[in-house]
C-alpha cells in the first residue's frame, strides 16, 4: 500500500507549497479538506489563501518564517471556510519548511481535528484576535522597557519581570561566551547556591545552553523526560530545579551569537509555534539590549579611565592653602572633552595650579588635551616661569597644527589656558592667562571680584605671542575661583550674566562660619549644581540655544581666616581689599578698574558716592597713564561696619612730580582731577614715597554726598 493510500485511510493529506512559484500542490485527501473536489489539484498561492480563515493565514507567515529560521517544524491550527467565509473545518498542518538558495518550499501534512473544548489544554493553541493582542501589547511593552535599559544589571532585571501571554517563566537565566567557557550573567527565580553547577563551564559541555550557543538553534524541552534524552549528562543537575519544561534561545546581534537564554516553566508548556514565536522575539530583544548595554559600560569604563588619568586628584597637603576641584563632561559620545586642570609641584616649593580648555567636544580634543597637559607639566617641572610656560605650549601646540595641516580631517584647534604660580607661605599668586576666563577672588566677607589679569591669545594661534603675568596677592580667609566657560556660559548664558548667576552661588555660601557648611567641597558642589541641577533650567541666559560645554573648575582658599577646614571659629573682620596695576600699554584696563571699584562696593548704601569714588578712580588712573612714563598700582580698601564703612582708594605711581591743586580754563584740557577730588572725597591728599607718589581719598558711608559733576571719564 502506498504512503498516500494509508494517510488517506486516516484522513490526512499531503500538500506542498513552493513560495518561489507561488504555487500549492494538493493530493486529493488534501484538496477534500480544503473544500475543493477529492482530487490532485495544483492552485496559485492566492486561491490557497481564501480557503484559510484571514486570521488564521496571517499567522501561519510568522509561524513558517520561525520555522525556517530554526529548522524546526511548522505547526498550526487552521480554519478552513467556503466561498462565502463559513468555517467549514479545522485542520492541523504540520510542514517542514526546505530551505533552497535562500528560498524555501514546504511539505507537510494536513489533518481535520475537532474543535477545543473551553478550559482544555488544547483550547489555548487555537489563534485567536484576544491573544493576538495580548501578545503585541506584550511585546511593545517588553520591546520598550529592554531599550529603555542602559547597563546589563537593567536589562536583567527587566528580563527577570516579563510576564508573557498564557505562560509564566518560573526561572530565567542569561548565559554570555567568553572564549571557549560559558558563563550565567545573570539569573531569576533560583534559590542560593542552586545556579552554582551553571555559573561557569566548558563550552563543550553536554548542556543544552551550550549547544544553542554552539549551532545558533533553539532548544525546546517540552517535558523532563526529553531533557533526560537528550542531555544525560546534565538532567540530575537541572532536576533539583523541579521545572516541567524549558526553552533555550540562542542570543543572536549582528549575526553573531553572543549568548544564551534559558527560560524554566513550572507548568508542562507543549511550546505551540505561537509560543515559540514569543520566546523567539523576546529573545532577539535582549540580546540587542544586552549588546547595548555592553557598549555604553565600555564606552563608560574608557571614560572613567580616562577622566582617572587625565583629571589628577589635587593636593590636600598644601601649607598654609586648600584646595577643591571638579570636572563634568557635558554628556554626549565618551563624555570626554578638552577641559583640564592640574596641579603641578614646583623645583621652588611652589604649587603651579593650570586649568584650561581645547576647543572641540571630541576625542581629538581629548588627545590634545592629554599632551597638552604633559607639555605644560614637563615645562613647570623645569623651572620656568609662568610666561615662558606658555610661551613654550602654544609653540608646542602650534607645532601639532603644522604636522596636522596636511590632514583634511584634522582641523587647527587652539587652547585657552590660565597658569598660577602659587607661594603658599605669602599669598603671592603670579598669573599668565591665554584668552581664559579671568579668576575670581572671594573676599573675606564674601564679596566676589573678577580680578583683571593681562593675558595673550590662545594657545596655538601664534607660537610668537607673549603671555606678560600679573602678580596679586590672596589674603588669608579669600578664596580664589578659576574655571572653563562652562562653568559661566553653559544655560544659554554670556559672561555678563553667567558671572552674575555665579556671584550670587559664591557670595551667599556660608563658606566658614557655621559647623556643618561643608567648606570648600561644599562651594565646589553647589557651583556645579547651580550650573547643572535643578535650578539651571530657571536661570537660563539670554543665548538660550547656546551648546552645553564641559566644566573644570578650581578652588583655593588661603587659610587664616578660615575656609571650611580646621576649627568653626569667629569670621575674620570684615575687610575688603583689592589691588589692580594698569600698565601704560594697557590704557583699556583703566575700565576694568571702574568695574573693580563697583564690583568692591556694590552693597554701598549711597550710589552716587559709588559712582563719586568710579569718576575719582578714572581720573587718577587717567593722570598717571597720561603725565608720567610708570604704570598706575590701585589700591582700594573698605574696613568698618555696615552702613558705616569707610573707603580709602589709592593710586601710585613712580614719578616724583607732586600735583597741585589748581582752577583749569573752561579749555584746559587737564587740571580737573585734583578739583574733582576736592568736591567730591570726603578727605584726599597727595603723599611722597621713597620712589614716586601717592594720591589717595576717602568716602564715609552715611554722610552725605555732593552730587557728582558732569564729566566723562577719561578712559
Amino acid at each position: 500500500m502506498r504512503t498516500e493510500d494509508v494517510l488517506a485511510a486516516v484522513a490526512t493529506g499531503l500538500w506542498r507549497w513552493n513560495n518561489v512559484t507561488g504555487l500549492v500542490s494538493f493530493d486529493a485527501e488534501a484538496a477534500r479538506l480544503m473544500g475543493l473536489a477529492a482530487a490532485p489539484v495544483e492552485v496559485t498561492e492566492s486561491a490557497a489563501r481564501a480557503r484559510f480563515h484571514p486570521v488564521d493565514w496571517v499567522e501561519v507567515q510568522g509561524i513558517v518564517s520561525l520555522a525556517v529560521a530554526e529548522g524546526t517544524l511548522a505547526e498550526a491550527r487552521l480554519r478552513v471556510v467556503d466561498h462565502e467565509g463559513r468555517v467549514l473545518r479545522t485542520v492541523r498542518s504540520r510542514t517542514k519548511p526546505l530551505a533552497v538558495d535562500g528560498s524555501y518550499e514546504l511539505v507537510g501534512t494536513l489533518a481535520e481535528v475537532p474543535e477545543p473544548q473551553p478550559g482544555t489544554s488544547a483550547a489555548r493553541a487555537p489563534v485567536t484576535g484576544d491573544w493576538r493582542r495580548n501578545r503585541e501589547a506584550f511585546l511593545l511593552d517588553a520591546g520598550r522597557a529592554l531599550a529603555e535599559a542602559r547597563s546589563t544589571a537593567e536589562v536583567l532585571r527587566v528580563a527577570a519581570g516579563l510576564s508573557m501571554p498564557g505562560f509564566e517563566p518560573a526561572g530565567l537565566a542569561v548565559f554570555g561566551v567568553d572564549g571557549d567557557r560559558i558563563r550565567v550573567i545573570g539569573h531569576h527565580g533560583h534559590r542560593q547556591g542552586e545556579e552554582e553547577p551553571f555559573l561557569d563551564m566548558p563550552l563543550a559541555t553536554d548542556y543544552p545552553a551550550a549547544e544553542v550557543i554552539r549551532t545558533g538553534r533553539a532548544i525546546y524541552l517540552p517535558d523532563p523526560g526529553e531533557y533526560r534524552r537528550r542531555f544525560p549528562t546534565t538532567w540530575p543537575l537541572a532536576e533539583k530545579f523541579d521545572r516541567r519544561s524549558w526553552a533555550f534561545l540562542p542570543l543572536i546581534n549582528a549575526g553573531r551569537t553572543i549568548g544564551a537564554w534559558m527560560a524554566g516553566f513550572s507548568i508542562p508548556v507543549t511550546f505551540s509555534p505561537d509560543e515559540r514565536s514569543v520566546l523567539t522575539t523576546v529573545a532577539r530583544m535582549l540580546a540587542q539590549a544586552l549588546s547595548r548595554a555592553s557598549v555604553h559600560e565600555s564606552e563608560r569604563e574608557l571614560t572613567d579611565g580616562l577622566q582617572r588619568s587625565m583629571m589628577p586628584t589635587v593636593q590636600p597637603d598644601i601649607p598654609g592653602m586648600a584646595v577643591a576641584a571638579r570636572y563634568v563632561p557635558t554628556g554626549g559620545g565618551l563624555e570626554v572633552g578638552g577641559d583640564w586642570y592640574d596641579m603641578i609641584t614646583l623645583p621652588s616649593g611652589k604649587i603651579a595650579l593650570v586649568i584650561g580648555d581645547v576647543q572641540g567636544h571630541d576625542v581629538r580634543a581629548a588627545g590634545l588635551m592629554g599632551q597638552l597637559r604633559i607639555a605644560l607639566r614637563a615645562y613647570a617641572s623645569e623651572g620656568h616661569h609662568p610666561d615662558a610656560v606658555l610661551s613654550r605650549a602654544s609653540r608646542f601646540l602650534a607645532g601639532i597644527n603644522d604636522l596636522d595641516a596636511s590632514d583634511t580631517a584634522a582641523d587647527p584647534r587652539f587652547a585657552t589656558c590660565l597658569y598660577i604660580e602659587v607661594d603658599p607661605g605669602t599669598g603671592l599668586l603670579d598669573i599668565a592667562r591665554a584668552g581664559h576666563p579671568e579668576p575670581a577672588i572671594r573676599l573675606v566677607d564674601g564679596t566676589m571680584l573678577v580680578r583683571a589679569t593681562a593675558g595673550g591669545l590662545p594657545l596655538g594661534i601664534d607660537p610668537d605671542t607673549d603671555y606678560p603675568t600679573t602678580r596679586i596677592v590672596l589674603e588669608p580667609g579669600e578664596t580664589m575661583m578659576v574655571c572653563t566657560d562652562g562653568l559661566i556660559e553653559t544655560g544659554g548664558h554670556d559672561l555678563e550674566t553667567g558671572w552674575s548667576r555665579l556671584r550670587s552661588i559664591i557670595e551667599g555660601h556660608d563658606l566658614w562660619g557655621t559647623e556643618g557648611s561643608g567648606g570648600l567641597e561644599a562651594l565646589a558642589d553647589a557651583l556645579v549644581q547651580a550650573v547643572h541641577g535643578p535650578s539651571s533650567h530657571h536661570t537660563t541666559g539670554p543665548l538660550v540655544d547656546r551648546r552645553e560645554d564641559d566644566i573644570a573648575v578650581l578652588l583655593l582658599c588661603r587659610e587664616g581666616g578660615s575656609c571650611g577646614v580646621g576649627s568653626y571659629g569667629q569670621a575674620p573682620a570684615p575687610v575688603r581689599r583689592t589691588v589692580l596695576t594698569v600698565a601704560q600699554a594697557e590704557p583699556e584696563r583703566i575700565a576694568a578698574a571702574r568695574q573693580q571699584l563697583r564690583d568692591l562696593m556694590h552693597d554701598w548704601a549711597d550710589e552716587d558716592q559709588v559712582d563719586s569714588a568710579v569718576l575719582m578712580v578714572s581720573e587718577m588712573v587717567t593722570n598717571v597713564l597720561v603725565h608720567t612714563d610708570g604704570d598706575a598700582l590701585l589700591v582700594a580698601e573698605i574696613t568698618g561696619e555696615h552702613a558705616r564703612r569707610r573707603i580709602h582708594v589709592e593710586v601710585s605711581d613712580a614719578s616724583d612730580d607732586m600735583p597741585h591743586l589748581r582752577q583749569p580754563g573752561e579749555m584746559a584740557s587737564s587740571g580737573r582731577g585734583l578739583v574733582l577730588m576736592e568736591l567730591l572725597a570726603e578727605t584726599w591728599g597727595v603723599d611722597p614715597r621713597g620712589e614716586g607718589k601717592s594720591i589717595w581719598f576717602e568716602l564715609y558711608e552715611g554722610s552725605s554726598a555732593p552730587a557728582v559733576p558732569s564729566v566723562e571719564p577719561a578712559a
